[in-house]
């Protein structure tokens, strides 16, 4: 999983970046374009089932699973013209999953805005406009290529395919909700910007990081007539949070602020339910590690998330529910209880499956 974090310059990216990263790799400052080259990095998924599993098994070593998160450079006006920095940035934006388009929703003097007003939805318009420019500027170069050199049937089908795409972003239509499954799979070898899905990140200020504003409200909205999501969340407050070490003493914080989790955990949650994935685990005194999947993933290919050989030479996977696994007190308990169980090639791996693959190569 990669996440690009986008939006215009100083609303907050590097900020929030530096939050989830719990670090401060990223240049946070008041000017457009402190984020020149896109900042990486690896960020842990917290999923409470790990610990619990842990304390069973009692592993040596623990594996989280991870996902890659991307802070991109500011878009401004013109950027699929090359204003700003332009198209070397709509590249790095094309090479991740899915996006967290981040909206200035506060206002304060201090902080300057590239366009001087505060206006939530003419930000995310500004941004959506130049990123369908260079999507359309992308299709209509294959589309012309490929009516040039059409010879077959399923060619015919493919210039059709770029016709409706071009047709619904012009027309600011989404192209996930008026598409079939088929239509956007063809769509993905182009890259386009306009098929990842995409949650609006509105940074608030503090006393807002509850409830809202006025603006996040209209970004809902917005959000609800365009195959998209949204999320409250104040950066400034998950800076402070990030340099809480101590789990108590951070639990304390959020629970003075009416917070039930940090910033970090709701965007992976909600990055987790765009993309549609889960985490299975593998469990043992060498080592607990959880895996990430797709939903709806067989055992044989999830198995090849671990090695391509137990994918080749899949037997059946010994499988045991998260909930079993813990009420039966780990594999030994379940297994005397009947609820370990032999599953085959058809089987489709459930979150929070614990599983030991049998393969023969």
């Amino acid at each position: 999983m990669k996440c690009g974090i986008i939006g215009l310059p100083n609303v907050g990216k590097s900020t929030l970046f530096n939050a989830l990263c719990e670090n401060e790799q990223a240049l946070a400052a008041n000017y457009p374009f402190a984020t020149i080259d896109p900042n990486s990095s690896l960020v842990r998924v917290p999923d409470d089932r790990i610990q619990k599993i842990a304390a069973i098994c009692n592993p040596q070593k623990i594996i989280p699973a991870a996902f890659e998160i991307v802070d991109i450079a500011g878009l401004v006006k013109g950027a699929s013209k090359g204003e700003g920095l332009g198209n070397a940035f709509l590249s790095h934006i094309r090479s991740v999953n899915a996006l967290f388009h981040i909206v200035r929703c506060f206002e304060d003097d201090d902080i300057q805005h590239v366009e001087n007003r505060i206006n939530p939805l003419e930000d995310i318009k500004i941004i959506n406009t130049e990123l369908a420019l260079s999507d359309l500027e992308i299709l209509e170069k294959n589309y012309q290529k490929l009516k040039k050199t059409q010879k077959t049937d399923d060619d015919k089908k493919k210039i059709l395919i770029i016709e409706k795409a071009i047709d619904l972003i012009s027309k600011e239509k989404g192209i996930l909700s008026n598409l079939n499954k088929d239509e956007i799979e063809y769509l993905h070898i182009f890259q386009l910007i306009s098929i990842k899905p995409v949650v609006y990140v509105c940074n608030v200020d503090e006393n807002s990081s509850v409830s809202g504003n006025a603006y996040t409200k209209s970004i809902e909205e917005y959000s609800k007539l365009n195959d998209s999501e949204t999320l409250i969340v104040s950066a400034k407050i998950e800076s402070e949070i990030s340099q809480i070490n101590d789990h108590e003493e951070k639990k304390m914080f959020l629970d003075s602020i009416g917070l039930k989790e940090t910033g970090l955990k709701r965007v992976i949650k909600k990055g987790y339910e765009l993309l549609n994935y889960i985490n299975f685990f593998t469990a043992g005194e060498k080592e607990l590690r959880a895996w990430t999947i797709i939903r709806g993933t067989l055992a044989p290919n999830a198995a090849g998330e671990i090695h391509s050989d137990m994918e080749k030479g899949f037997i059946r996977a010994e499988t045991i529910s998260y909930e079993d696994y813990i009420e039966h007190k780990g594999e030994s308990g379940a297994k005397e209880k009947g609820k370990l169980r032999l599953e085959g090639k058809e089987y489709v791996v459930k979150d929070g499956d614990i599983i030991h693959f049998l393969f023969n190569v």
